[in-house]
């Protein structure tokens, strides 16, 4: 049995529970002569030497081998070792201490528990989950190299926990879906996942046990720019992967701007940043489309879409993306009918695109009373 003294965001019951796979009790507990600091470009702390300081935190006392190496499994992720220091915890306490690899991480100023659950607690225990679903199948260094696009995606779980109407569609509960087995053949910057499950039918009874494949990505956005006083949009132009794996012969497609929600974003900050990198704008006053899945049948990506009331002079467009992501984006400036034509045409064939602009042809004369800075009422 181990004691096991925790400074930083394991202090958190809700994330100490998912890593270990179970509740245990805490007391408080400090660790003289060091300090706990954020870490530079990362959602976590340090704890660093300091002569005279004490960072303070949690003991807790008799894990057992198990819950040891799932913790050492988490926590190698994040480059850390272990130390065996005096705790003072009612009289002192030898307790083992997770320490960052030295060089591996730097410093970033003070760090603290409260703010870290404000903006990341959430997503980080999300992210646990899928981390810990790891556990005994791929090395830890494995899921450091995933970690932000595993961030993302439990950024995605959030939100997606959040209440939806439900009207006409099945009310699903708790035992409506129970899966038998979860694997993950492959796990890169996306993923793929298997499931073995059974899940309630119409009729009131479970199923049959089945497996099914899922194309995990995180939640995107994606916006289309329109000037109401010109009546014209900017639409983006880039080369794609997915065309081109389906034989297209012509990968360049003609998008509405887009990119992934990235974690400590909301969606209409994504659509502002994205507009930065790929167009050069900074957007007015967004006004939202719609939220959906574009293939529900094998993909657990949901889109955010809007349309940015802009001021779109002539030159606006250009040549943007960022050289760090290989990205060649081009912009075209059209007039709305002009892009219409292309939807009649079919030279617009991605269902973002298409689903902004046909919104745009119904709610354009209401837009068009409004000033591009004001939003419509």
């Amino acid at each position: 049995m181990m004691d096991v003294f925790f400074y930083g965001t394991l202090c958190h019951a809700p994330l100490r529970s998912v890593v270990l796979g179970h509740e245990v009790g805490a007391e408080p507990a400090t660790l003289a002569d060091h300090a706990v600091c954020r870490a530079r470009g990362g959602a976590f702390p340090l704890i660093v030497p300091q002569t005279g300081a004490a960072a303070a935190g949690v003991l807790v006392r008799g894990l057992t081998p198990d819950d040891v190496a799932r913790l050492d499994f988490y926590e190698a992720g994040f480059a850390f070792q272990t130390r065996d220091l005096p705790v003072q915890a009612n009289g002192e306490v030898t307790a083992r201490v997770y320490i960052a690899d030295t060089g591996r991480w730097q410093t970033a100023g003070v760090w603290s528990l409260a703010d870290w659950q404000a903006a990341h607690g959430q997503t980080v225990v999300a992210t646990a989950a899928d981390v810990m679903a790891l556990y005994g199948t791929r090395p830890p260094e494995t899921v450091l190299s995933r970690y932000g696009s595993m961030l993302v995606r439990g950024a995605s779980r959030v939100r997606a926990a959040q209440a939806a109407p439900i009207t006409r569609r099945f009310a699903a509960a708790a035992g409506d879906v129970n899966i038998a087995a979860r694997r993950h053949p492959y796990a890169d910057f996306f993923a793929v996942e298997e499931y073995d499950l059974r899940h309630r039918r119409f009729d009131g009874t479970l199923g049959a046990q089945i497996t099914r494949a899922a194309f995990v990505m995180g939640d995107a956005v994606t916006v289309l720019p329109y000037d109401p006083v010109r009546d014209r949009v900017l639409l983006i132009e880039q080369f794609r992967a997915g065309p081109l794996a389906r034989g297209d012969a012509q990968p360049w497609l003609l998008e509405a701007i887009a990119g992934r929600v990235d974690p400590g974003e909301t969606p209409e900050d994504a659509a502002r940043r994205e507009a930065e990198e790929e167009a050069g704008l900074t957007l007015g006053a967004l006004v939202p489309v719609a939220g959906y899945y574009p293939s529900p049948g094998a993909v657990s990506e949901y889109l955010y879409s809007y349309i940015a009331l802009t001021d779109l002079p002539d030159g606006t467009a250009g040549v943007f993306g960022l050289a760090g992501e290989a990205e060649d984006i081009r912009g075209h400036l059209l007039t709305f009918d002009a892009a219409m034509g292309l939807v009649t045409s079919g030279e617009i064939n991605n269902a973002p695109l298409l689903l902004s602009l046909l919104w745009l042809q119904n709610d354009r004369p209401r837009l068009r009373r409004h000033d591009p800075a004001t939003p419509p009422t």
